[in-house]
């Protein structure tokens, strides 16, 4: 017998350790040893058969198929056989055994009233305005292409805020939209204010409000906002080729580590950072009102940075483009 295989006692199957690991094996019939059997399961009787034969290789197997098939969707109208109701969530109180009425009659008699009085009863106020605010913090979060990570990073917060009471008195669209800017901040999809009031329709000032008072419960320790986080995303807003994301990339590093942007706005130095390095391609020139149109800042504001780099601007182009320097506007 070979030293990987191993006979169980006679009725039961024979385990084939194979060479691919250590820990995998195969199952074989001790009957015909067929190298490859074709087994097949009999879930109605539990047994596990040997086609090839017809010996009965395991009993007492273990459906683990789902119990039923289900078609109360298809719209025949027929009962549902589920009985285990719907996933609980994990961001609501309680122990979520809801009791569904059914719609045989579809919901146009009895069954209308009692579920709209089962709904009142077992639903709880907070439960209902945690929904509500789940829901908004989706579909906010559809609209502008945030990934998922964003929405449940949200709905987090605004539980923990809901718990503490510390936003309390404060309207829900300003916690809402303050949420999705922590949430964004927190998994570096960073987003400014202005964005996130265009979103919500939320002032600025009720945003920056809601998040002094929940700057306090964070856990974690937000990463500062950097130039490199909007050099990117504004970069192909712009439609520009990765050659010039890379050197307005550089120009953004070279700033942080030259010092020659303190004090000024990651954003505005962004803005006025793709503005010169579009300049260094001849097919990729942007003007201030293009920049400003994707990046929320004023062209003043684009022009007054330029104006402070362009003393650094040795430093911050990359060698390679040092010879297209004489292409760059005046100041």
């Amino acid at each position: 017998m070979h030293e990987n295989e191993a006979t169980l006692p006679e009725g039961k199957p024979t385990l084939k350790r194979t060479n691919s690991s250590e820990h995998s094996y195969k199952l074989s019939c001790p009957r015909c040893r067929d190298p490859h059997p074709n087994l097949i399961e009999d879930f109605a009787a539990g047994d596990l058969i040997c086609q090839n034969c017809g010996f009965v290789v395991g009993d007492r197997i273990i459906d683990t198929r789902s119990e039923w098939r289900t078609f109360s969707n298809d719209g025949t109208g027929g009962d549902d056989p589920s009985r285990v109701g719907g996933p609980s969530n994990p961001l609501l109180g309680g122990d979520q055994l809801d009791t569904m009425i059914s719609g045989r009659d579809n919901y146009s008699g009895a069954s209308k009233d009692l579920n709209r009085l089962q709904n009142r009863t077992n639903s709880k106020s907070v439960d209902r305005t945690l929904l509500q605010s789940f829901k908004e913090i989706s579909t906010l979060c559809e609209r502008v292409g945030l990934p998922k990570v964003i929405a449940d990073r949200a709905k987090q917060l605004y539980k923990m805020a809901d718990e503490a009471k510390v936003l309390k008195g404060k309207g829900n669209d300003g916690i809402v939209a303050t949420c999705l800017y922590v949430a964004c901040r927190q998994e570096r999809v960073t987003r400014t204010f202005k964005e996130i009031s265009a979103l919500t329709r939320v002032p600025k000032r009720d945003i920056g409000r809601c998040y002094k008072l929940l700057a306090p419960l964070l856990e974690t320790r937000m990463a500062t906002v950097s130039t490199e986080d909007f050099v990117t995303r504004f970069c192909s807003y712009l439609s520009l080729a990765i050659d010039v994301q890379r050197a307005a990339v550089h120009l953004a590093q070279k700033c942080t580590e030259i010092g020659c942007t303190a004090g000024k706005s990651p954003i505005s130095v962004a803005s006025a950072g793709i503005y010169l390095v579009s300049h260094l391609f001849p097919n990729a020139k942007k003007s201030p009102k293009e920049v400003s149109f994707v990046s929320g800042v004023s062209e003043a504001t684009i022009r007054g940075t330029y104006r402070d780099l362009l003393p650094f601007k040795m430093e911050l182009i990359p060698r390679e483009l040092h010879g297209q320097i004489i292409n760059l506007p005046p100041a």
